[in-house]
Order: C-alpha cells, then structure tokens, then sequence
C-alpha cells in the first residue's frame, strides 16, 4: 500500500512529515509526502516556519499521482491560503480517502497556519475530507465552540460535519477521570472510544494518530475499528516516548518481541524464491501467537493477507491480534495440545510439495473434509477447528504440517505450524 503525507516538515523528526514516514514504515506501507512549508523547530522551541511555492506543492502532486497508486492521503500543515488552494485544486477529484488533520500549533507552541488561512481551509478541504481529527482544542477553533461533555463534543461535530466533512473524530477528551475519549460522529451515528490517560507532554503524538488512522482506513478497516486501531497505535507510541532532545519527549512507537519476528518473517517470506507459486486462491495469512492464547484475539496475523501479484507477493494489511480467522483457528487448536507449536502460515495444496515435506522428515498429517459432519459445516467458523482437531487426536508429535484436500466450494490447502515464525519459514524454505 501506498499513503500519501502531505504536511510540514519538522527537523527533530518528532512531527510532520518525517513523523509520518516513521509511522508508515512501522506499518509496512509505503510512504509519500508533498512537502508544503519548512520549520525550524525542536524539542524546545518553535523558531522560524517558510511556505513552499503553492506551484511546487502542486507540481508535487502531480508527479506522484502520474507515478503511483495512493491508498489514502493524509493532510497535516498546510500553513496558508494559497497552499490550500493548490492542494484543492489538484484532490477534488482524487477517489482516494484524505484523512484531515487540521495542526494548528505545534507542542512547542508555534503557529502552523495563517489566521487568515484557517476560513479558506474550512471552504475547502473540509468538504474533501472522509474524516477530520482535530483534537479538542483544534475542533473549538474551528466552530468556537467550548467542548466541556460528551454533548458539547456533539454539537461541535455536527458544526464541523455541517462545513463539510463526512466524519468527525474529536480527539483528546477527558469526560472521565484517569480516561482520554475520541468522540465520533460517523455519517448520523456517534460513539466514543475510551482509553487510559498517559500522564506525559509529548511531540508527535497528533501526528501519528493521523497517519496511522490512514493506514487503517487504507487498508479497508470500518471507521469504527480504524479509530480503535489508530488509538492503539497512539497510545503506544506515547508510552514509549524518548527523551532524544532537551525539551519534550518524542513519541516512539515499540514493536513487540512477538510483532517483531512475524514482521522479519513475513519479510524473509516475501522474498522467497518461486513463493508466488504457492499462494493459494485465498490469499495466505502468517500468524504467531502469544502464550496459551484463549482466543483468536491472542493471535497476531495480517489485516489482509498476504497476495500474489504476478510473480511477486505483496502483503495487504497490517500486523493486528484477531485479524486472522482461519489460520489463527488453527493455531488456537494446534496450541491447546501442544503449547510451544504458536506460529503457522498456510499455503496451496500440492501433492509434491506434501511429499517434499515428508521427504524433508516433517511430521504431516490430513483430515478429509467431505467427511466432515453436517451440524459442523452449519455451524459457522467451526470447520477448521474440527478438521485440525481431528488429524491431532491421536499423534503424540506436534505437527509440522497438516493438509485437506478440499470439498465442494472449499479450497484444498497447506498449513505449516512451527514454534516461532522462523521456524516456519525454515520448513518452508526447505521444500524450496
């Protein structure tokens, strides 16, 4: 996936568009950015901001919309009338979603948008927006509005929604105690997503919030779990702050030991020799799983899957807990019997590769799914855990590889279970 910043440059790298790209990164998407202003800043102090020539912000978007595919596009700073002019004038008929992020100070208490700029902004890019985020302080700028409840929150959305925007996410509220709320208003519904409340001064963490809600939404995420998921990813870049400067901490967002062996592996993966050639028509899914996981919710898998695209193989999606089904219902199955087996990848049904692997010594084992009962098959998402179920029942080896060659409607297919996810990828790359 490809999504697209189009924002401030910030030199501490704890905001803008350099923020964005650590996001993006961390995520396994590929970042753009259009730059449009240039500051001077730091953890400290804000000094000096310079607005790039709106001809060359456009001529920015022009060559990367005549070279890539974009997947979302974020806005952050835009810092003047003609700059939003020219962002207007060459996205108003773009197709790809523009989250909104309307940066009116920096931490470090610098102005990042004219005064004069900000009713050009709301003419404008509101009405372009499939959703703004403005934190509390921003959305009372924008409607002068003072947000004190849920109902104040309320009230400014549908006056933010009613200058155009689609959605409305009002970060940053503080309804209750010891809790931080982002209010949404989605089309005539509204909701809250609650979280604890961080005690610490950040730099960045508006901005990842943002690029990672993007991410999501690229990726095809209801706004409802978008939101979740772009508060996750906030929260824990906030808990993992670095104090890099002398001023205030930047956000760092902390892969798990667990997020980062899949990602390495899901990369080792990819890169495989011939590995198109054993993609399935489903796609593939790699997941690993935390200890003595209770639910699919324990097990981290892609958002999307894992795809073949000509001879090459693209991941979709994001590393998230629960984001995996059918390979995740494996594991959970496999798990309960033998708990160091956490890690399984499925891939296309092939005799020969069934004999490779037993050839290579790795325990494999079947189930026929034509025999499976009917009240399973009615049952929905009981299927795998039946047929897993039934092919472990009698071995007292953990398996390496299970197989089914199909029903009618059901794809035949290949899982390989392993410890970690380099152990899986071992198994494979040994068939290879």
């Amino acid at each position: 996936m490809n999504v697209l910043s189009i924002g401030g440059s910030d030199p501490s790298s704890g905001a803008g568009i350099q923020s964005d790209v650590r996001t993006f990164t961390s995520l396994g998407v590929h970042g753009l950015t259009v730059v449009t202003a240039i500051t001077s800043q730091n953890t400290v102090k804000f000094s000096k901001t310079e607005s790039v020539s709106s001809s060359m912000v456009k001529d920015q978007i022009d060559v990367i919309f005549s070279d890539f595919a974009v997947d979302a596009i974020k806005i952050g700073m835009v810092y003047k009338s003609s700059i939003i002019k020219a962002i207007y004038s060459e996205l108003k008929n773009v197709k790809a979603p523009i989250i909104l992020d309307p940066v009116i100070r920096s931490t470090t208490n610098g102005s990042l948008i004219e005064k004069n700029a900000l009713n050009t902004y709301k003419k404008l890019l509101l009405p372009l927006s499939f959703v703004i985020t403005p934190n509390v302080s921003e959305a009372e700028k924008l409607t002068k509005f003072k947000i004190s409840t849920k109902n104040d929150a309320l009230k400014c959305a549908l006056k933010i929604k009613d200058l155009g925007a689609k959605n409305v996410v009002i970060t940053g509220n503080q309804f209750k105690k010891g809790h931080v709320d982002d209010f949404v208003l989605e089309n005539t519904t509204h909701y809250s997503i609650s979280g604890k409340k961080l005690q610490m001064v950040n730099h960045g963490s508006g901005c990842n919030y943002s690029a990672s809600l993007a991410v999501a939404i690229a990726a095809g995420k209801s706004l409802r779990n978008a939101v979740k998921f772009a508060k996750n990813y906030a929260y824990n870049s906030i808990k993992n702050s670095k104090k890099i400067g002398k001023g205030v901490s930047i956000t760092n967002y902390k892969k798990s030991e667990i997020e980062k062996s899949l990602s390495n592996s899901i990369l080792y993966f990819k890169n495989l020799r011939n590995i198109h050639s054993l993609i399935p028509e489903c796609q593939t899914n790699f997941v690993y799983s935390k200890p003595q996981p209770k639910s699919i919710h324990d097990i981290l898998g892609i958002s999307g899957r894992i795809v073949r695209a000509g001879t090459s193989v693209n991941v979709a999606g994001n590393l998230e807990y629960g984001a995996s089904r059918h390979v995740a219902s494996t594991i959970l199955a496999v798990t309960k019997k033998f708990p160091l087996i956490r890690s399984a990848l499925n891939l296309k049904y092939d005799s020969k590769i069934i004999e490779k692997f037993r050839e290579y010594g790795l325990t494999v084992l079947s189930y026929d799914r034509t025999k499976e009962p009917s009240s399973i098959k009615r049952k929905e998402n009981s299927s795998v855990l039946w047929g897993i179920k039934s092919s472990i029942k009698k071995t007292i080896n953990p398996p390496d590889i299970i197989f089914h060659r199909g029903d009618f409607g059901k794809e035949p297919m290949i899982v390989v279970f392993g410890k970690n996810p380099s152990e899986v990828i071992k198994k494979i790359s040994s068939i290879l």
